[in-house]
């Protein structure tokens, strides 16, 4: 992997973070020219979080993430053309269609779902960190998951079990202060909804800035130490914030005036240019980088569109343990 302590590793960085943003630009243009059924959950503005988490772990950790997971499942291994095709019911897609926006998974390169019941994969990333555990590996499993998960009774419930098992799992909270259309202040205790709650299992926890890629990597760096040396979760709260609405369907017009512009100045690909002309690299460097991250996500369109429709015959492979349905009938 990338040395992504170096300037070079930053530029690799933010070269990802670039290709994610525009690969939601384009999912949003896809859905508004009716390209995209159902909904989609974007996540423009939170794409430190995913890369920044991902630079810090080993191939074959395991990531779970929410319906909010195109960063997620980009940063760890899927293409913006394997997304998009997805997106748009095409026989190319990340998995043949029958994932959508908000299953996108990718086990081979341990992106273990999108999930789209709220906090229903905290449990599983507990069992995948136990699983790791039987078998003598060192992976560490990693759930993503927003506020509004914090106040879902499987949060608490995987944080118990993992602290008391001292299973090698991390849970990484963006926190982007909406749980929906509800700021999580209005209807929840505690001031930090995750890293607040986790004394009361006994566990590390840490408040990051989830606009920063370097921040959100050394914090997933240090509490992954702790996890492969058998000490147990940590629990992350990455402060962060939505460009979009909830989903397609919202306008976002609950948002004070002036909420999105002073967060769009701590945009994460604003402060890791910033990071990156302190650390020399040059205006033009990042401009290449940002060129071919447009020119990835433009090839990504135009072979989406182009690609034939999801093949029915597809509809229940990969579903059942056995890879079809016919057992069951």
């Amino acid at each position: 992997m990338t040395d992504t302590t170096t300037a070079t590793g930053l530029l690799a960085l933010h070269e990802t973070m670039s290709v994610i943003r525009r690969t939601e630009k384009a999912a949003h243009d896809l859905f508004m020219s009716g390209l995209v059924k159902g909904t989609t959950h974007l996540a423009a503005g939170h794409e430190a979080v995913a890369v920044g988490a991902r630079a810090a772990l080993r191939d074959g950790d395991y990531a779970f993430a929410t319906y909010r997971g195109h960063h997620h499942a980009i940063a760890w291994g899927a293409t913006p053309e394997e997304c998009l095709a997805e997106l748009m019911q095409r026989s190319t897609g990340l998995n043949k269609a029958k994932g959508g926006s908000m299953h996108l998974t990718k086990a081979e390169s341990g992106m273990l779902g999108s999930y789209a019941i709220v906090g229903a994969h905290l449990p599983m990333a507990v069992g995948a960190a136990w699983s790791a555990r039987l078998r003598g590996t060192e992976q560490v499993a990693v759930a993503f998951f927003g506020d509004g998960a914090t106040n879902i009774g499987a949060f608490h419930e995987a944080l118990n079990l993992a602290a008391v098992w001292r299973l090698p799992v991390l849970f990484v909270c963006e926190n982007n202060f909406y749980m929906e259309y509800t700021p999580i202040g209005a209807v929840t205790a505690a001031e930090h909804p995750a890293a607040g709650r986790a004394q009361s299992y006994g566990l590390p926890a840490e408040v990051v800035d989830g606009n920063d890629v370097v921040a959100v990597r050394d914090a997933v760096a240090r509490a992954a130490v702790r996890a492969r040396a058998g000490d147990g979760p940590t629990v992350l709260e990455a402060h962060t914030y939505r460009h979009y609405g909830h989903s397609r369907t919202d306008p976002g017009k609950y948002r004070p005036d002036g909420e999105l512009e002073r967060w769009l100045e701590r945009d994460p690909l604003t402060v890791s240019a910033h990071r990156l002309r302190e650390a020399g690299t040059s205006g033009d460097d990042i401009a290449a980088a940002e060129h071919r991250a447009a020119a990835v996500v433009e090839r990504a369109v135009a072979n989406a569109r182009a690609a034939p429709e999801a093949d029915l015959s597809e509809a229940f492979t990969d579903v059942w343990a056995d890879g079809g349905a016919a057992w069951r009938t």
